[in-house]
């Protein structure tokens, strides 16, 4: 989603050259790429982020590059910086590495070698930061491992990711609503605890489709199915002595959920189309919104299964229940999309601040991290006031909301009189006003409303359909 504990920033004032050396190191190196294309950008990015490796070109002929690297230093003396020089000027390698650059790469850059180079460093970065981390403390300005969160809930959640992080062998199940960062918690425990060293690997059990998730998760043997030319590595052994993240593990098939079972019964496995046992050391994450109880009971999810990946459950709180933690995220997505831009967001107004903070936010952070994505696009150089919102933010006050609660109760007919009623029609009045009630505080989301109703989704959105009810989307969510 956003933030890693671990980043890289890229100074180069090429945009091919910066652009390609991103998206190869983003593939292969855990960690997230930023980019700059000039030293003066750079610092000020320094100023605003923490920033774990600097990869920067040398700026001929002022030799700005080692300009920055003083400066980075001097800010953050645990910064880890790598310099591209080019192949004829040796001297100046020397006189960077006199500076405190970790390593030289000649350039242009040889992709390969730069990866190599820049994993290295966010190892030695690691290294220096190891007895920090530990012992971190919650800071306003940068959360916890790139979670934010100031509210009692998440202070609660901080505190149990750095206890069981310490332990790093049992199985956590992280619970929470979609959009609420699960791979984030899984990525904080992992980084918090004794297999940082080693590859956090994620895999999401619902995006990848069933009858190609299991040569994903445990590899296969040459000749295992027409077209498997050659043995491929499966995610399970590439995260051996760190952690496999599984997220939407709820979607995944009783197949594989047996296969699963016996990797954390007896740590190990066998790839497809193989006979030999792999020996494997992980540690599991599993992650779902899904009521596993529920599907346990249906008999959709292995029970013995479940209680092995149960051993340390973990809530996220939603965002609706977080509230004030609103403005906090806000200032951090702002932050983010406007770097680089010449013509920065200027965020969003008091008024349209406290309609954000009664709105029930059914995606949790992810769908404010979008809103203020789009909006930063749309009202660059702009401060956002509550019309400028779409429509669906756009919440009245809960003195406003209560009263028309109570207009609403005051219409619907209760009593009887000797004239009689039209009952067919006053209960159809009755349900739509509900069901428009239901959709209003989920803003349109048809599975959450279809919950508070107390109804399946599929039979709201039937009803939908045969009262003509407009929700404003034709988004089927």
């Amino acid at each position: 989603m956003f933030y890693s504990l671990r980043s890289v920033l890229i100074v180069n004032k090429n945009p091919k050259e910066r652009g390609d050396l991103a998206v190869a190191i983003r593939k292969t190196v855990d960690c997230t790429v930023i980019e700059s294309e000039s030293p003066e950008a750079a610092l000020e990015l320094l100023q605003e982020d923490e920033i774990s490796v600097i990869l920067t070109d040398l700026f001929p002929p002022e030799n700005q590059g080692l300009e920055l690297l003083k400066k980075a230093t001097q800010l953050n003396n645990q910064i880890v910086t790598v310099v591209g020089v080019p192949v004829d000027q040796r001297g100046i390698a020397l006189e960077a590495l006199k500076f405190g650059a970790f390593f030289c790469l000649n350039t242009p850059y040889n992709q390969e070698e730069t990866i190599i180079a820049t994993s290295r460093a966010l190892q030695h970065h690691d290294l220096l930061t190891k007895g920090e981390i530990r012992g971190r403390k919650f800071r306003k300005s940068d959360g916890f491992h790139g979670i934010i969160g100031q509210a009692p809930s998440m202070r609660q959640l901080f505190n149990f990711i750095e206890k069981l992080a310490s332990e790093g062998n049992s199985s956590v199940l992280v619970l929470g609503e979609s959009g609420t960062g699960k791979e984030l918690v899984a990525r904080a425990i992992h980084a918090h605890g004794p297999r940082s060293r080693k590859n956090f690997v994620p895999v999401n059990c619902a995006a990848i489709p069933e009858d190609l998730l299991e040569s994903e998760l445990f590899g296969y043997v040459k000749g295992a199915f027409t077209g498997a030319n050659q043995a491929k590595m499966g995610r399970l052994q590439y995260a051996d002595g760190g952690t496999l993240f599984l997220d939407e593990i709820g979607d995944m098939k009783p197949s594989l959920q047996a296969k699963l079972l016996r990797v954390l019964q007896e740590k190990e496995f066998e790839p497809v189309g193989g006979v030999k046992p792999i020996s494997v050391d992980v540690r599991i994450v599993a992650a779902t919104h899904r009521d596993l109880d529920k599907s346990v009971a249906e008999g959709r999810f292995r029970e013995d299964l479940y209680y092995r990946l149960n051993v340390i459950p973990l809530q996220i709180p939603p965002l609706r229940k977080r509230k004030d933690d609103i403005p906090l995220l806000i200032d951090r997505f702002v932050g983010i999309y406007n770097r680089q831009k010449k013509n920065p967001f200027k965020g969003f107004d008091n008024e349209a601040l406290q309609a954000l903070k009664q709105y029930t936010w059914p995606g949790n952070v992810r769908e404010l991290e979008n809103l203020v994505q789009r909006m930063s696009i749309f009202f660059a150089g702009q401060t956002a006031s509550r019309d400028d919102l779409p429509e669906k933010y756009q919440s009245r006050d809960e003195a406003t909301q209560n009263q028309e609660t109570a207009s609403i109760e005051q219409e619907s007919p209760l009593n009887l009189d000797e004239s009689g009623v039209d009952f067919n029609m006053l209960v159809n009045r009755f349900e739509n006003q509900l069901i428009l009630q239901a959709l209003n505080i989920t803003g349109g989301n048809k599975r959450e409303a279809a919950k508070l109703l107390n109804l399946k989704r599929t039979t709201l959105i039937e009803k939908l359909k045969r009262k003509n009810i407009s929700t404003g989307t034709d988004e089927d969510k």
